[in-house]
């Protein structure tokens, strides 16, 4: 991990981030005192909405509590 400055990364953070961006990370220090870190965002392992909405409707399918489905139940709590 690099060290720089806290001037020198306000001055240079477009080139920062450009190097961010390909895996390096940095410690941001205040008068040799390091105040923050700048480091790649992690990548997202969301699954798409879509296919979270398919899966919760395919549970759904034939599930009962007792004599009452799930739609039932929704219906009931909206009374």
């Amino acid at each position: 991990m690099h060290t720089v400055g806290a001037f020198e990364a306000k001055t240079h953070l477009s080139k920062l981030l450009e190097r961010v961006a390909k895996g390096e990370r940095f410690t941001i220090e205040k008068h040799g005192v390091p105040v923050a870190a700048l480091e790649p965002v992690r990548a997202s392992k969301r699954e798409p909405a879509a296919d979270i909405i398919a899966a919760l409707k395919q549970f759904r399918v034939g599930k009962r509590i007792g004599n009452l489905s799930i739609r039932e139940m929704i219906e009931e709590g909206r009374r």
